[in-house]
């Protein structure tokens, strides 16, 4: 018989739940209003005055060429980003699974990048990638080959993709590792037993059982790359070359704080909130079909 915990009074629930609720409307609900308020403005720099425009600032968001620009943006970089964060965290976790010796120690290694602010490790690889004192692009240089992330803009966006998802592979090999663990071993054996080999095996049992891992972590995965790459982005390329790698909440940032259009800016995050919610339920709408619980 199920256990289920009950409360004689109505108090106790609420007071349990009120810090989060309060937590969520000051750090959430509140900001988000705001932002759609100023939308519907044209603030002066120094928020003295504002001008009410009403959708003034979502008409010029959409005719502008560099705006519509970012969306592609985004989308490219967002994809690479989960697709290589999820796809090397997924080999990694399959090999300390099959580990049996230091298994350890290599798991341990392996979340360390974890720990890393994503604006320390885009400085790291802009470190790296320097094309003046960069170790890789010195040796790329050995090798003939001309890095120049700062003029090129596949190469930038390569470096902001590798350095994002860099940062994220430990997440998801903790994700994808627990959810291995807790495949029984006796159907993996009995499929062996069968003739099936270890592809076949994945294919056919371990990846559907995982099924429920995987797309908790590409829901995440897509939010993290829409909204906590901007550290990564602002200290590798700052959005150039030519604005290739401004993604739309770089974009906020760039026209908001740097160029001072405020209003504009505000318009940009009412834009993405409701952009990343839209895509947020198309995944738990159609993609969580395929999930096997």
């Amino acid at each position: 018989m199920e256990k289920r915990v009950t409360f004689k009074g109505i108090w106790l629930p609420i007071l349990l739940v009120l810090p989060q609720i309060v937590i969520t409307a000051v750090f959430f609900f509140y900001p988000a209003g705001q932002a759609v308020w100023q939308s519907l403005f044209i603030p002066d720099p120094f928020g003295l005055s504002m001008q009410w425009v009403g959708l003034g600032n979502f008409e010029y968001l959409f005719s502008d060429p560099y705006y519509r620009a970012s969306f592609v943006t985004t989308a490219v970089f967002s994809i690479l980003v989960t697709v290589v964060s999820m796809g090397v965290a997924l080999y990694l976790a399959l090999l300390a699974d099959r580990l049996i010796k230091g298994a350890g120690a290599y798991r341990t290694l392996l979340i360390w990048p974890y720990a890393v602010a994503p604006a320390v490790a885009g400085v790291l690889w802009l470190f790296m990638f320097n094309t003046r004192v960069g170790v890789v692009s010195w040796y790329l240089g050995l090798l003939g080959y001309d890095w120049n992330h700062v003029l090129n803009e596949g190469e930038a966006m390569g470096l902001v993709v590798v350095a994002s998802a860099w940062g994220r592979i430990s997440y998801n090999f903790l994700f994808f590792l627990a959810g291995l663990q807790a495949i029984p071993k006796s159907v993996i054996e009995a499929a062996a037993i069968d003739g099936a080999h270890f592809w076949t095996r994945f294919r056919t049992i371990v990846f559907p059982l995982l099924s429920p891992t995987t797309f908790f972590l590409l829901v995440v995965n897509i939010i993290y790359a829409f909204f906590e790459t901007f550290g990564v982005i602002h200290t590798i390329t700052s959005g150039g070359p030519q604005q290739a790698t401004t993604i739309l909440v770089y974009k906020v940032f760039s026209d908001g704080f740097v160029g001072q259009d405020l209003g504009s800016s505000a318009a940009q995050s009412v834009v993405l909130l409701f952009l990343v919610s839209i895509l947020t339920v198309v995944q738990f709408k159609f993609i969580e079909r395929r999930v096997h619980y």
